[in-house]
């Protein structure tokens, strides 16, 4: 009796834990497909439950919200994990500039989606705030010059490497991903030549 009551009990846990990664993967695939603020009867169509099932593994759209920031972040961080940042500033600076490139083209829907919802939800500001201290503190091990730079113009490379540039680029202007960085990296050396 004690064990099918074990058994029992490890069969639902088992159940909740595939619902909520079942949850935390359409949430995903929605922002994914451009769905900027789903919703949670969509999130809950998606992933094949009840909207009861939903809100019984997350009180709220913030903590599903913080969940799928929490699934990403080891993904995330392998897109700017490099171990060679060596060569001349022009090197380093395509090579820096290629790797955020990449990383911005495969997170952009998320990131539009993050930046829809950030008015929102105080803690996922708080997340979307700190990845940004981490991108410039990561473009900076890339190119420690930009650290040497006057505020104003350590300000302008790091608004140059941003997303917010990059989408621009890509989405607005129709510019390829080599066009993009190009242009990026050009101003990125001009702001720091000129320091």
């Amino acid at each position: 009796m004690e064990l099918n009551i074990v058994q029992s009990s490890d069969g639902r846990r088992q159940r909740s834990e595939r619902s909520q990664t079942a949850i935390i993967a359409a949430a995903l695939a929605l922002m994914e497909e451009g769905t900027l603020v789903p919703t949670a009867q969509q999130v809950a169509d998606r992933a094949g439950v009840g909207i009861r099932s939903f809100f019984r593994h997350f009180a709220d759209m913030d903590s599903l919200f913080l969940a799928v920031d929490a699934s990403l972040l080891d993904s995330y961080e392998a897109l700017f994990r490099v171990d060679d940042r060596t060569g001349s500033l022009g090197q380093r600076t395509v090579r820096a500039i290629d790797l955020y490139g990449n990383a911005f083209d495969k997170l952009s829907q998320i990131v539009l989606c993050t930046k829809a919802l950030l008015w929102r939800f105080p803690k996922l500001r708080e997340n979307y705030a700190w990845h940004q201290k981490r991108l410039r503190k990561e473009l900076e091990l890339w190119l420690p010059e930009v650290a040497e730079l006057s505020r104003d113009r350590r300000e302008a490379v790091h608004a140059v490497a941003s997303f917010e540039m990059w989408n621009r680029l890509r989405e607005h202007q129709g510019l390829s991903q080599k066009a993009s960085g190009e242009i990026v990296a050009q101003l990125v050396l001009d702001l720091i030549s000129a320091g």
